[in-house]
């Protein structure tokens, strides 16, 4: 098996569609046919499904996915440190964020990076911490930035900052709230927060248990934009990190309080396989990111200080 047909497999793989798969990789359609019926011919397996809207990976497929993209993985890696001597930056990085990372950062650091390191190529998704953790085991991403978890996983975990989580109402609604809320005020509340899918409900949920209430939300919303826009727009409240609700302080369209001490807060992290080497261009790419999320952080911080939130 040579390295081009894992990876002529695995862009087939993803993207589950022959004519796409060759236009991906700058090739004819029957040189790729042609190679993948001599990897499964290598195999004495069938390694797709065909069918009259693509191909999907049969179950010998998925084990040769999961047992190849380390492999690839590795190579492309190598490349990219050999040009590194050249003193170029260059090369993939897929990486996974949450969502409030995601939402406060990726517009500015994006264009950051494709400023700067215009020879690298990235691709970005957003997700739940559990799913971004299985997807950088499995080698679907090389690395993502995560809540940190309480359980022990199998990746290395590089902290990048604590974050304050702040009580939100909407701008002028904050008659009947304390200047210092405790936690455990917000059983009286109606609340809008994630759903336990959510790595920041599992902060709330563990604090909760700390505290000896029961959060019964008002309602469970993932999309951290849409909370923001169903607190400054009812009497509902959330509790969130100060990033996740940033704009809509700035906006003046939010109040946000701190919890009396000791406080609430997640910490951030970014994460990869222990068996992986983080290429020069993954470190770029993550140096910017790092910047911009604490800088939105910091400025979060202030907008509650100024006293924009209450």
């Amino acid at each position: 098996m040579e390295l081009r047909q894992m990876q002529y497999f695995l862009c087939l793989a993803e993207e589950g569609n022959v004519t796409r798969a060759a236009r991906q990789l700058n090739i004819v359609q029957p040189a790729l046919s042609m190679q993948i019926a001599k990897l499964e011919a290598s195999f004495g397996k069938k390694l797709f499904h065909r069918g009259a809207h693509g191909v999907s990976l049969t179950p010998a497929g998925e084990t040769l996915v999961r047992l190849v993209t380390p492999i690839v993985r590795d190579a492309e890696q190598a490349r990219e440190e050999m040009g590194r001597l050249d003193g170029k930056v260059s090369g993939r990085v897929r990486i996974g964020m949450i969502t409030s990372v995601a939402q406060s950062t990726l517009a500015a650091s994006f264009a950051t990076i494709a400023r700067n390191y215009p020879d690298v190529e990235l691709s970005a998704c957003e997700g739940y911490t559990e799913t971004l953790i299985e997807w950088v085991v499995s080698g679907q991403l090389d690395v993502a930035i995560v809540n940190v978890p309480r359980r022990r996983i199998a990746l290395t975990v590089h902290p990048i900052m604590d974050e304050e989580m702040v009580f939100g109402a909407r701008a002028g609604n904050g008659a009947g709230i304390p200047r210092a809320p405790r936690f455990e005020d917000l059983a009286r509340f109606d609340i809008v927060i994630p759903s336990k899918r959510h790595g920041l409900r599992l902060v709330l949920e563990n604090r909760a248990a700390e505290a000896g209430i029961e959060l019964k939300p008002r309602l469970e919303i993932d999309t951290l934009s849409a909370i923001c826009e169903v607190v400054a727009s009812t009497s509902l409240v959330t509790v969130l990190p100060g990033i996740a609700l940033h704009q809509m302080l700035a906006a003046g369209r939010v109040e946000a309080r701190r919890f009396a001490r000791p406080g609430l807060s997640r910490s951030i992290a970014w994460v990869h396989s222990p068996r992986r080497v983080i290429s020069a261009a993954t470190h770029a790419v993550l140096d910017v990111i790092r910047h911009d999320l604490t800088t939105a952080a910091a400025e979060a911080g202030r907008c509650v200080r100024r006293g924009r939130t209450g």
